[in-house]
Protein backbone atom coordinates (compact mmCIF):
# COMPACT_ATOMS: atom_id res chain seq x y z
CA UNK A 1 0.00 0.00 0.00
CA UNK A 2 1.38 3.31 -0.80
CA UNK A 3 1.59 5.97 1.84
CA UNK A 4 2.01 10.04 0.76
CA UNK A 5 3.78 13.03 2.96
CA UNK A 6 1.11 16.10 3.23
CA UNK A 7 2.36 18.76 1.71
CA UNK A 8 1.38 22.32 3.21
CA UNK A 9 1.07 25.81 1.43
CA UNK A 10 3.78 27.83 2.28
CA UNK A 11 3.98 31.23 4.12
CA UNK A 12 4.07 33.13 0.96
CA UNK A 13 1.13 31.60 -0.69
CA UNK A 14 -0.99 32.17 2.29
CA UNK A 15 0.17 36.31 1.85
CA UNK A 16 -0.37 35.90 -1.63
CA UNK A 17 -4.10 34.37 -1.52
CA UNK A 18 -4.84 37.19 1.63
CA UNK A 19 -3.89 39.86 -0.79
CA UNK A 20 -5.60 38.66 -3.35
CA UNK A 21 -8.76 38.43 -1.39
CA UNK A 22 -8.06 42.21 -0.47
CA UNK A 23 -8.77 43.46 -3.63
CA UNK A 24 -12.29 43.83 -3.77
CA UNK A 25 -12.65 45.61 -0.26
CA UNK A 26 -9.34 48.48 -1.64
CA UNK A 27 -10.74 48.94 -5.07
CA UNK A 28 -14.50 49.03 -4.01
CA UNK A 29 -15.29 46.20 -5.53
CA UNK A 30 -14.26 47.21 -8.60
CA UNK A 31 -12.01 44.41 -8.82
CA UNK A 32 -14.43 41.57 -8.20
CA UNK A 33 -14.94 40.42 -11.58
CA UNK A 34 -11.13 40.03 -12.46
CA UNK A 35 -10.09 38.51 -9.21
CA UNK A 36 -12.69 35.74 -9.27
CA UNK A 37 -12.10 35.38 -12.90
CA UNK A 38 -8.33 34.64 -11.55
CA UNK A 39 -9.89 31.88 -8.96
CA UNK A 40 -12.13 30.26 -11.53
CA UNK A 41 -9.36 29.76 -13.66
CA UNK A 42 -6.43 29.00 -11.29
CA UNK A 43 -9.03 26.62 -9.79
CA UNK A 44 -10.67 25.33 -13.13
CA UNK A 45 -14.09 25.47 -11.45
CA UNK A 46 -16.64 26.69 -14.02
CA UNK A 47 -19.08 28.02 -11.20
CA UNK A 48 -16.42 30.77 -10.35
CA UNK A 49 -16.38 31.85 -13.70
CA UNK A 50 -20.46 32.11 -13.76
CA UNK A 51 -19.86 34.38 -10.15
CA UNK A 52 -17.47 36.80 -12.57
CA UNK A 53 -19.86 37.36 -14.84
CA UNK A 54 -22.89 38.10 -12.64
CA UNK A 55 -20.43 40.50 -10.84
CA UNK A 56 -18.95 41.68 -14.02
CA UNK A 57 -22.70 42.43 -14.98
CA UNK A 58 -22.99 44.81 -11.42
CA UNK A 59 -19.99 46.34 -11.50
CA UNK A 60 -20.14 47.05 -15.31
CA UNK A 61 -23.78 48.99 -14.66
CA UNK A 62 -22.51 51.14 -11.88
CA UNK A 63 -19.58 51.55 -14.19
CA UNK A 64 -21.69 52.71 -17.14
CA UNK A 65 -24.52 54.62 -15.16
CA UNK A 66 -21.80 56.81 -13.16
CA UNK A 67 -20.14 57.90 -16.58
CA UNK A 68 -23.79 58.29 -18.19
CA UNK A 69 -25.19 61.14 -15.37
CA UNK A 70 -22.89 64.10 -14.51
CA UNK A 71 -24.33 63.67 -11.04
CA UNK A 72 -25.87 60.68 -9.22
CA UNK A 73 -29.04 62.60 -8.04
CA UNK A 74 -29.41 62.68 -11.97
CA UNK A 75 -30.30 59.05 -12.48
CA UNK A 76 -33.94 57.34 -12.44
CA UNK A 77 -34.78 56.39 -9.00
CA UNK A 78 -35.33 52.92 -10.67
CA UNK A 79 -32.23 52.82 -12.71
CA UNK A 80 -30.24 54.08 -8.85
CA UNK A 81 -31.21 51.27 -6.95
CA UNK A 82 -30.03 48.93 -9.01
CA UNK A 83 -27.04 50.32 -9.92
CA UNK A 84 -26.15 50.89 -5.76
CA UNK A 85 -27.23 46.85 -5.86
CA UNK A 86 -24.87 46.37 -8.25
CA UNK A 87 -22.37 48.38 -6.60
CA UNK A 88 -23.05 46.39 -2.84
CA UNK A 89 -23.24 42.86 -4.72
CA UNK A 90 -19.77 43.41 -6.18
CA UNK A 91 -18.01 45.16 -3.34
CA UNK A 92 -19.47 43.32 -0.11
CA UNK A 93 -20.41 39.80 -2.24
CA UNK A 94 -16.78 39.84 -3.91
CA UNK A 95 -15.07 40.32 0.16
CA UNK A 96 -17.10 37.63 1.28
CA UNK A 97 -16.58 35.31 -1.95
CA UNK A 98 -12.57 36.08 -1.85
CA UNK A 99 -12.26 35.35 1.75
CA UNK A 100 -14.04 32.28 1.63
CA UNK A 101 -11.45 31.17 -1.45
CA UNK A 102 -8.44 32.10 0.58
CA UNK A 103 -7.37 28.99 2.03
CA UNK A 104 -8.59 26.97 -1.45
CA UNK A 105 -6.31 29.58 -3.71
CA UNK A 106 -3.44 28.81 -0.77
CA UNK A 107 -3.84 24.62 -1.14
CA UNK A 108 -4.68 24.75 -5.24
CA UNK A 109 -2.05 22.92 -6.97
CA UNK A 110 -0.45 21.24 -4.28
CA UNK A 111 -0.30 17.65 -4.29
CA UNK A 112 0.96 15.22 -1.98
CA UNK A 113 3.85 13.04 -2.57
CA UNK A 114 3.84 9.28 -2.65
CA UNK A 115 5.90 7.15 -1.33
CA UNK A 116 6.98 4.23 -3.85
CA UNK A 117 6.36 0.66 -2.95
CA UNK A 118 9.10 -1.85 -1.94
CA UNK A 119 9.32 -3.45 -5.20
CA UNK A 120 12.34 -6.40 -5.49
CA UNK A 121 14.62 -6.11 -8.35
CA UNK A 122 14.50 -8.63 -10.78
CA UNK A 123 18.02 -10.51 -12.06
CA UNK A 124 18.85 -9.92 -15.60
CA UNK A 125 16.20 -6.77 -15.85
CA UNK A 126 17.49 -3.59 -16.68
CA UNK A 127 16.21 -0.76 -15.17
CA UNK A 128 18.57 2.27 -16.58
CA UNK A 129 20.01 3.02 -19.50
CA UNK A 130 23.60 1.71 -19.47
CA UNK A 131 26.04 4.65 -17.44
CA UNK A 132 22.39 6.30 -16.41
CA UNK A 133 22.98 7.09 -12.64
CA UNK A 134 20.46 10.06 -12.54
CA UNK A 135 18.59 10.25 -9.50
CA UNK A 136 15.26 11.53 -8.57
CA UNK A 137 15.07 14.35 -6.23
CA UNK A 138 14.63 13.83 -2.89
CA UNK A 139 10.60 13.76 -1.64
CA UNK A 140 9.82 12.62 -5.77
CA UNK A 141 8.37 9.89 -7.20
CA UNK A 142 11.43 6.83 -7.87
CA UNK A 143 9.29 4.23 -9.41
CA UNK A 144 5.87 4.34 -11.58
CA UNK A 145 4.54 1.09 -11.81
CA UNK A 146 8.01 -0.99 -13.59
CA UNK A 147 8.95 2.43 -14.55
CA UNK A 148 11.98 4.47 -13.26
CA UNK A 149 12.02 7.88 -12.59
CA UNK A 150 14.94 9.71 -13.70
CA UNK A 151 13.22 13.27 -13.30
CA UNK A 152 9.98 15.53 -13.42
CA UNK A 153 9.35 16.62 -16.71
CA UNK A 154 6.86 19.43 -15.98
CA UNK A 155 3.44 19.76 -13.77
CA UNK A 156 0.00 20.42 -15.02
CA UNK A 157 -3.55 20.29 -14.31
CA UNK A 158 -4.05 16.97 -15.36
CA UNK A 159 -1.03 15.65 -13.74
CA UNK A 160 2.76 15.72 -13.63
CA UNK A 161 4.78 14.14 -15.95
CA UNK A 162 8.70 12.30 -15.69
CA UNK A 163 11.31 11.18 -17.61
CA UNK A 164 11.67 7.63 -16.69
CA UNK A 165 13.21 4.13 -18.15
CA UNK A 166 11.43 0.88 -19.40
CA UNK A 167 13.09 -2.35 -17.79
CA UNK A 168 14.42 -2.82 -21.35
CA UNK A 169 16.43 0.40 -20.63
CA UNK A 170 14.22 2.97 -23.16
CA UNK A 171 13.80 6.04 -21.78
CA UNK A 172 9.75 7.32 -21.93
CA UNK A 173 7.48 10.02 -20.56
CA UNK A 174 5.60 8.84 -17.69
CA UNK A 175 2.69 11.20 -17.33
CA UNK A 176 0.88 10.40 -13.64
CA UNK A 177 -3.04 11.50 -13.62
CA UNK A 178 -3.99 13.13 -10.18
CA UNK A 179 -8.52 13.00 -11.03
CA UNK A 180 -9.16 9.23 -12.07
CA UNK A 181 -10.43 8.31 -8.67
CA UNK A 182 -13.35 6.88 -9.77
CA UNK A 183 -13.34 3.10 -11.08
CA UNK A 184 -15.80 4.14 -13.76
CA UNK A 185 -13.51 7.08 -14.68
CA UNK A 186 -10.63 4.84 -14.79
CA UNK A 187 -12.22 2.59 -17.09
CA UNK A 188 -13.51 4.72 -19.54
CA UNK A 189 -9.70 6.54 -19.25
CA UNK A 190 -8.01 2.67 -20.42
CA UNK A 191 -10.49 2.44 -23.31
CA UNK A 192 -9.85 5.80 -24.58
CA UNK A 193 -6.30 5.61 -24.32
CA UNK A 194 -6.67 2.16 -26.01
CA UNK A 195 -8.45 3.69 -29.42
CA UNK A 196 -5.27 6.51 -29.22
CA UNK A 197 -2.68 3.88 -29.47
CA UNK A 198 -4.58 3.10 -32.61
CA UNK A 199 -3.53 6.62 -34.17
CA UNK A 200 -0.64 6.47 -36.65
CA UNK A 201 2.64 8.02 -35.68
CA UNK A 202 3.01 10.41 -38.49
CA UNK A 203 4.10 13.43 -36.03
CA UNK A 204 2.98 12.30 -32.83
CA UNK A 205 4.67 10.47 -29.32
CA UNK A 206 3.76 7.28 -29.78
CA UNK A 207 1.72 5.45 -26.49
CA UNK A 208 3.38 2.42 -25.66
CA UNK A 209 1.42 1.62 -22.40
CA UNK A 210 -1.41 2.70 -19.76
CA UNK A 211 -2.10 1.24 -16.30
CA UNK A 212 -5.58 2.26 -13.89
CA UNK A 213 -4.57 -0.15 -11.30
CA UNK A 214 -3.04 1.07 -8.25
CA UNK A 215 -2.69 4.80 -6.37
CA UNK A 216 -2.37 6.78 -8.97
CA UNK A 217 -3.11 5.60 -12.81
CA UNK A 218 -0.63 6.87 -15.58
CA UNK A 219 0.14 6.43 -19.23
CA UNK A 220 3.62 5.92 -20.97
CA UNK A 221 4.47 7.34 -24.55
CA UNK A 222 7.57 7.89 -26.35
CA UNK A 223 10.17 10.62 -25.52
CA UNK A 224 10.27 13.22 -27.34
CA UNK A 225 14.02 15.09 -26.52
CA UNK A 226 13.23 19.05 -27.00
CA UNK A 227 11.25 21.77 -26.16
CA UNK A 228 7.50 22.33 -26.74
CA UNK A 229 6.64 24.83 -29.07
CA UNK A 230 5.43 27.20 -25.92
CA UNK A 231 9.13 27.19 -24.46
CA UNK A 232 10.66 27.26 -28.54
CA UNK A 233 8.76 30.39 -28.90
CA UNK A 234 9.62 32.13 -25.46
CA UNK A 235 12.73 31.91 -25.58
CA UNK A 236 13.67 32.89 -29.50
CA UNK A 237 11.02 34.20 -30.75
CA UNK A 238 8.35 33.59 -33.40
CA UNK A 239 8.51 31.12 -36.23
CA UNK A 240 10.02 32.14 -39.66
CA UNK A 241 7.72 31.76 -42.84
CA UNK A 242 9.47 27.83 -43.81
CA UNK A 243 9.20 27.27 -40.18
CA UNK A 244 5.67 27.94 -39.51
CA UNK A 245 4.76 26.61 -42.78
CA UNK A 246 6.49 23.01 -41.83
CA UNK A 247 5.03 23.61 -38.51
CA UNK A 248 1.44 23.82 -39.87
CA UNK A 249 1.56 20.83 -41.89
CA UNK A 250 3.18 18.61 -39.54
CA UNK A 251 0.77 19.21 -36.65
CA UNK A 252 -2.24 18.95 -39.35
CA UNK A 253 -1.27 16.05 -40.35
CA UNK A 254 -0.71 14.76 -36.72
CA UNK A 255 -4.50 15.96 -36.19
CA UNK A 256 -5.35 14.11 -39.20
CA UNK A 257 -4.36 10.49 -37.92
CA UNK A 258 -5.53 11.40 -34.67
CA UNK A 259 -8.95 12.16 -35.59
CA UNK A 260 -8.99 9.01 -38.71
CA UNK A 261 -8.58 7.61 -35.16
CA UNK A 262 -11.77 8.49 -33.73
CA UNK A 263 -10.15 10.39 -31.08
CA UNK A 264 -10.68 14.65 -30.66
CA UNK A 265 -7.75 15.62 -28.78
CA UNK A 266 -9.95 18.73 -27.06
CA UNK A 267 -6.62 20.12 -25.61
CA UNK A 268 -4.35 21.07 -28.28
CA UNK A 269 -1.98 24.02 -27.55
CA UNK A 270 1.55 24.96 -27.87
CA UNK A 271 2.67 22.97 -24.69
CA UNK A 272 1.34 20.05 -25.97
CA UNK A 273 3.45 20.29 -29.56
CA UNK A 274 7.22 18.94 -28.98
CA UNK A 275 9.81 19.97 -31.13
CA UNK A 276 11.81 17.03 -31.11
CA UNK A 277 15.57 16.45 -33.77
CA UNK A 278 12.67 14.65 -36.69
CA UNK A 279 10.22 17.43 -36.58
CA UNK A 280 7.17 18.32 -34.28
CA UNK A 281 5.38 15.94 -32.14
CA UNK A 282 1.71 15.88 -30.66
CA UNK A 283 1.69 14.56 -27.14
CA UNK A 284 -1.58 14.12 -25.39
CA UNK A 285 -4.01 13.14 -27.38
CA UNK A 286 -6.41 10.67 -26.33
CA UNK A 287 -7.17 11.88 -22.73
CA UNK A 288 -9.09 14.30 -22.10
CA UNK A 289 -12.36 13.03 -22.90
CA UNK A 290 -11.51 10.03 -20.74
CA UNK A 291 -10.65 13.02 -18.02
CA UNK A 292 -13.87 15.45 -19.69
CA UNK A 293 -16.55 13.26 -16.98
CA UNK A 294 -14.37 14.03 -13.80
CA UNK A 295 -14.03 17.55 -14.60
CA UNK A 296 -18.11 17.71 -14.18
CA UNK A 297 -17.87 16.57 -10.89
CA UNK A 298 -14.54 18.60 -9.52
CA UNK A 299 -15.38 21.80 -11.57
CA UNK A 300 -12.25 21.79 -13.35
CA UNK A 301 -11.80 22.82 -16.90
CA UNK A 302 -11.01 20.33 -19.98
CA UNK A 303 -9.10 22.93 -21.99
CA UNK A 304 -6.66 26.00 -21.79
CA UNK A 305 -8.92 29.32 -22.24
CA UNK A 306 -6.63 31.01 -24.94
CA UNK A 307 -6.87 27.51 -27.24
CA UNK A 308 -10.30 26.44 -26.60
CA UNK A 309 -12.87 26.45 -29.20
CA UNK A 310 -16.47 27.95 -28.89
CA UNK A 311 -18.65 25.06 -28.87
CA UNK A 312 -15.92 23.90 -25.59
CA UNK A 313 -16.93 27.43 -23.76
CA UNK A 314 -20.91 27.11 -24.88
CA UNK A 315 -21.16 23.36 -23.82
CA UNK A 316 -22.02 22.61 -27.12
CA UNK A 317 -21.18 19.35 -28.96
CA UNK A 318 -16.99 18.91 -29.22
CA UNK A 319 -15.70 17.33 -32.13
CA UNK A 320 -12.70 17.26 -34.36
CA UNK A 321 -14.01 20.84 -35.48
CA UNK A 322 -12.64 22.21 -32.12
CA UNK A 323 -9.09 20.43 -32.65
CA UNK A 324 -9.01 22.78 -35.64
CA UNK A 325 -9.66 25.82 -33.99
CA UNK A 326 -7.17 25.24 -31.70
CA UNK A 327 -4.87 24.21 -34.32
CA UNK A 328 -4.94 27.62 -36.21
CA UNK A 329 -4.90 29.37 -32.17
CA UNK A 330 -1.52 28.01 -32.16
CA UNK A 331 -0.06 28.74 -35.39
CA UNK A 332 -0.99 32.18 -34.48
CA UNK A 333 0.80 31.94 -31.33
CA UNK A 334 4.17 30.60 -33.28
CA UNK A 335 3.44 33.05 -35.66
CA UNK A 336 3.21 36.27 -33.26
CA UNK A 337 4.46 34.98 -29.56
CA UNK A 338 1.03 36.26 -28.48
CA UNK A 339 -1.83 33.81 -28.14
CA UNK A 340 -4.66 34.86 -30.20
CA UNK A 341 -7.42 35.50 -27.92
CA UNK A 342 -5.09 37.37 -25.26
CA UNK A 343 -4.24 35.81 -21.76
CA UNK A 344 -5.23 38.55 -19.00
CA UNK A 345 -8.82 37.57 -17.28
CA UNK A 346 -10.51 34.19 -18.21
CA UNK A 347 -14.20 35.93 -18.85
CA UNK A 348 -12.22 38.46 -21.02
CA UNK A 349 -10.36 35.76 -23.08
CA UNK A 350 -13.65 33.57 -22.93
CA UNK A 351 -15.36 36.90 -24.56
CA UNK A 352 -12.83 37.08 -27.22
CA UNK A 353 -12.77 33.38 -28.14
CA UNK A 354 -16.64 33.75 -28.62
CA UNK A 355 -17.24 36.85 -30.66
CA UNK A 356 -13.62 38.87 -32.10
CA UNK A 357 -12.03 37.53 -35.08
CA UNK A 358 -7.31 37.78 -34.36
CA UNK A 359 -5.41 39.55 -36.42
CA UNK A 360 -4.28 37.02 -38.95
CA UNK A 361 -1.92 40.08 -40.76
CA UNK A 362 1.25 38.48 -39.05
CA UNK A 363 0.70 34.96 -40.82
CA UNK A 364 2.07 34.50 -44.24
CA UNK A 365 0.35 35.27 -47.02
CA UNK A 366 -0.23 31.10 -47.83
CA UNK A 367 -1.50 30.54 -44.45
CA UNK A 368 -4.11 33.42 -43.36
CA UNK A 369 -7.05 32.08 -45.55
CA UNK A 370 -6.58 28.36 -44.13
CA UNK A 371 -6.29 29.61 -40.59
CA UNK A 372 -8.95 32.05 -40.88
CA UNK A 373 -11.73 29.10 -42.35
CA UNK A 374 -10.27 27.46 -39.03
CA UNK A 375 -11.26 29.91 -36.71
CA UNK A 376 -14.92 30.24 -37.90
CA UNK A 377 -17.02 30.64 -34.78
CA UNK A 378 -19.41 27.63 -36.47
CA UNK A 379 -17.89 24.23 -36.08
CA UNK A 380 -19.95 22.54 -39.26
CA UNK A 381 -18.19 25.77 -41.28
CA UNK A 382 -14.71 25.08 -40.60
CA UNK A 383 -12.34 22.56 -42.78
CA UNK A 384 -11.01 19.13 -41.91
CA UNK A 385 -7.54 18.70 -40.70
CA UNK A 386 -7.55 16.59 -44.04
CA UNK A 387 -8.86 20.02 -45.85
CA UNK A 388 -6.01 21.99 -44.11
CA UNK A 389 -3.08 19.95 -44.81
CA UNK A 390 -3.95 19.97 -48.79
CA UNK A 391 -4.59 23.60 -48.86
CA UNK A 392 -0.95 24.05 -47.08
CA UNK A 393 0.43 21.64 -49.76
CA UNK A 394 -1.21 23.72 -52.56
Amino acid sequence: MQQSHSVRPSGGRWAAAVLWACLPLFTCGLATPVTIGFAAYWLRNVWHFVAACVYFVGIGSFTISALAYAEFADIPEPLAVMVTLGLLLSWGGGVVHSGFLVPHMARARLRATPLPPHRPMEMGRRTTSPGQHHRPRTGQLEWVGHYRVLRELGRGGQGAVYLATAPNGTRVAVKVLHDLVDEVARKRFAREVDAARRVATFSTARLLDVSVSGQHPYIVSEYVEGPSLEQLVKKHGPRDEDGLTRLALATAGALAAIHKAGIVHRDFKPSNVLIGHDGPRVIDFGIAKALDQVTMTTGKMVGTPPYMSPEQLSGETVGPPSDVFSWASTIIFAATGRPAFGEDTVPAVFNRVLTIQPDLSSLPPALRGIVGACLNKRPDERPSASDVMLAIVH
